[in-house]
């Protein structure tokens, strides 16, 4: 009897230690050789890309407003992008970058589904950030990894090189992607919901 109760404990403890550690073990098993590889991915999305001058984002954003593509956010501190076939249902997509010395380092893109409502579970975040994910591996492939974010609880992660894709609920409505150069930043500390770019005007740059 006690030989059972040992092996029981003894299987019971080993499985908890695998299905803490395992995906977290994997993620920095999986950052540390994407960063040894040397391997650059700079790109991001309409253009844009790490290590782009400040200069250079808002002509390329001017150049997309201009075709009509995108247009400034409702609080003239984002680009808004209205995604109608992307993901399964009509979304928003807003974004603005963070500049390290005048470049892009960072790329905070938020996403809502258009007619949300608390009762309107199929507009919810659970099912958003999984056709965020979804329609990620069709543009940057496959090889997301679940991981146990600081921060933000669950979150879908994916490094090719030196870029990193976060994906991580922030409540019933939003839904974000946060874009990180690791070769700038190789902390959990960019992944936030707070872009810091609330003083930023985008509107002066959109809409020459």
């Amino acid at each position: 009897m006690k030989t059972r109760i040992k092996w029981v404990l003894l299987f019971l403890i080993s499985g908890c230690l695998i299905s803490g550690c395992s995906s977290n073990t994997k993620y920095e098993k999986r950052l540390k050789h994407e960063l040894a590889s040397g391997v650059r991915n700079d790109s991001l999305f309409m253009g844009l890309y790490f290590g782009m001058p400040e200069k250079d984002f808002y002509t390329q954003c001017w150049k997309l407003n201009k075709k009509g593509l995108i247009r400034q956010g409702d609080s003239n501190t984002t680009v808004l992008y209205e995604m109608k076939d992307e993901l399964q249902y009509p979304a928003n997509m807003e974004f603005y970058p963070k500049f390290k010395k005048g470049l892009i380092s960072e790329m905070p893109v938020e996403f809502v589904y258009k007619g949300w409502a608390p009762w309107n579970k199929k507009l919810s975040s659970d099912k958003l950030e999984l056709d965020v994910l979804k329609w990620y591996e069709k543009v940057y492939g496959n090889g997301f990894i679940e991981v146990k974010h600081p921060k933000h609880g669950t979150a879908y992660v994916k490094i090719d090189g030196n870029r990193r894709i976060t994906i991580f609920k922030q409540d019933e409505l939003h839904v974000w992607a946060y874009f990180t150069d690791l070769l700038v930043k190789k902390d959990w500390i960019d992944s936030s919901t707070n872009t810091g770019n609330t003083p930023v005007d985008t509107t002066k740059d959109l809409n020459k």
